[in-house]
């Protein structure tokens, strides 16, 4: 979704929060810290290379950097809550470059978002998840192997281009990395090609879009970076389940 990735880059104070029924998205990464809170449901959560089954009132705390993805099991209602780090300053100061062991927490009562109506309350809500998470993991240092520094590389691509002509081996020509290097190191950290996942990408993008805009659904499709209607309706059935039509209706 286009709130993602550049989130946190303004390194100024900022927090939103927003609802997602039966989404999902791949795998992405932001200079932002997130929270994943499932109201209702249930949601599969991959953080790094650790796995986590959500449920009702779970929450995963997302570490700026961490690659993470989460797809609906089932039926989901989930709530997004995306800040910088300057507005829990003094944690990430104390905690930069570490991630904790476990992502997940469980909260007793979830807060009513809209009543988090100044920078005040929003810290003070912040602050609180911080302490539980100190307290029900440990945090480690984070260390990103070279495959892994190369991945986040082809994500950022992906990212920045997904709307125009994007392949692998326009990534490779601007990475200056080999081309069948790049592909075997895709496949090992996603379980998909790089086309698969360019495709999941550009979908979610696209229910995003028709959600949140009253642009026709083939101007969505060009946005997304698909070059005729007909491709773009197939896949999204394929990965929604539903025509970008009827998604937009039960949206």
């Amino acid at each position: 979704m286009v709130f993602f990735e550049d989130h946190g880059v303004e390194e100024k104070e900022s927090f939103q929060y927003f609802t997602l029924h039966n989404d999902s998205f791949p795998l992405h990464f932001h200079r932002a810290y997130e929270l994943i809170i499932v109201n209702e449901g249930e949601l599969f959560v991959k953080v790094d290379q650790k796995e986590y089954t959500l449920h009702k009132n779970d929450l995963a705390f997302i570490f700026n950097n961490q690659m993470h993805e989460f797809k609906t099991i089932n039926h989901s209602n989930i709530t997004i809550v995306i800040f910088s780090p300057e507005l829990i300053g003094h944690f990430f100061m104390n905690y930069k470059g570490y991630i904790p062991e476990n992502n997940v927490i469980h909260l007793t009562d979830v807060p009513e978002f809209h009543k988090l109506d100044s920078i005040y309350r929003q810290k003070s809500f912040l602050y609180d998840l911080c302490g539980i998470l100190v307290d029900h993991s440990s945090l480690t240092p984070v260390i990103y192997s070279t495959k892994t520094k190369v991945f986040h590389k082809i994500l950022l691509y992906v990212d920045k281009h997904y709307s125009d002509v994007c392949t692998l081996k326009a990534v490779a020509k601007h990475l200056q990395y080999d081309y069948a290097y790049l592909s075997k190191l895709f496949v090992q950290m996603t379980n998909m090609t790089f086309t698969e996942y360019l495709t999941q990408y550009r979908i979610s993008q696209a229910c995003y879009q028709l959600k949140n805009s009253q642009q026709s659904i083939s101007e969505i499709a060009m946005n997304c970076g698909f070059n005729n209607l007909r491709s773009f309706n197939r896949n999204f059935k394929k990965f929604t389940g539903h025509s970008p039509t009827m998604y937009r209706k039960l949206s």
